[in-house]
């Protein structure tokens, strides 16, 4: 095979060409607009798209989000999430807020996210696959006559079942009012959920790697939950709640002003706002320990006292 060899010139032109398919995707009709067309569909678009962006996802009410639906995304209708509506002039009031595909004698009405094995779509009870099944509403199995509905006895990462799951079509203000990140204003079409680079990860992962995306730029270690600065720490900040030391009975947002620096968390949130806080604490003592050349701060946490018990006991109160 030869190589293919490009200028300067030419690789603009290659960039530039990947710009114009993800700010216009399919609008053009499969005709490239002229520059001046191009300009005018941009300063019409843009600005309806940032301010009417929806934000997609698939996860259970109140818990985690476990996937961020983005332009590449497959619906159960076997078609991309770009090549659904996806920009409003005016975004509906009902909900949930159905986005119907635009693909040609496709009779999807909304996009719905199913889970994948791999490359794979999960399959139904029925044992066959989501296109084996009708895009319509009752989404009935066209190869058999015993399944009434595409339902899978899939068990997600989170621990639900797959039928416990909904995608979740939200507005910008609406996924704010969640404490999720929506991250900055791109012209990009059919972003749904993804905000950053993490999105790309599901359930957990994602806010794992949300708090650990981040060195300090002092070059020093992390002292405070607050001052990790990333997308999902900054959405909840305003969650948090003031730790309380067991052992001296001191109360500090800092995880470094305790004089045994024993703290068991004294929360009365979901077991999900639980998961984050403790997932951030693990990532600053980590930084602080990796700073300080030790493996932990000495203290009673250390020697068996009362502060050894502030894992378990945040961990009780998440379940609960």
């Amino acid at each position: 095979m030869d190589p293919i060899c490009l200028d300067k010139s030419a690789l603009k032109a290659v960039d530039d060409y990947w710009e114009y398919r993800r700010i216009v995707g399919d609008d053009d009709g499969g005709k490239l607009l002229t520059p001046e067309q191009y300009e005018e569909y941009k300063r019409k678009v843009l600005p309806r798209r940032a301010k009417n962006r929806l934000y997609v996802s698939f996860g259970v009410p109140g818990g985690v989000d476990c996937k961020q639906i983005g332009p590449e995304t497959q619906c159960f209708c076997t078609h991309r999430y770009k090549q659904h509506k996806t920009d409003w002039e005016v975004v509906p009031s009902e909900r949930p807020l159905a986005l119907p595909c635009r693909v040609g004698g496709c009779h999807c009405s909304a996009f719905l996210y199913v889970p994948r094995l791999g490359s794979n779509p999960v399959r139904c009870r029925c044992k066959h696959l989501p296109q084996d099944h009708s895009e319509a509403t009752d989404r009935v199995c066209n190869k058999c006559n015993n399944c009434s509905g595409f339902q899978s006895p899939y068990t997600c990462g989170c621990g639900q079942p797959c039928s416990a799951h909904q995608t979740l079509v939200e507005t910008k203000p609406e996924r704010q009012a969640r404490g999720q990140p929506v991250g900055r204003d791109v012209p990009y079409a059919a972003m749904g959920g993804l905000t950053s680079f993490s999105s790309l990860l599901d359930g957990y992962l994602a806010l794992e790697a949300a708090c650990s995306d981040r060195v300090p730029a002092t070059g020093g270690p992390v002292s405070n939950i607050s001052s990790m600065r990333n997308p999902i720490n900054e959405a909840l900040n305003e969650d948090l709640l003031p730790l309380r030391c067991s052992h001296c009975g001191d109360e500090d947002s800092a995880l470094d002003q305790c004089a045994c620096w024993s703290r068991p968390l004294l929360l009365n949130l979901p077991g999900l706002q639980c998961l984050r806080y403790l997932g951030r604490h693990c990532v600053c003592v980590a930084e602080m320990s990796r700073w300080s050349g030790k493996r932990g701060r000495e203290g009673p946490h250390l020697k068996g006292g009362k502060g050894c018990t502030w894992g378990s006991e945040a961990l009780r109160k998440a379940d609960t």
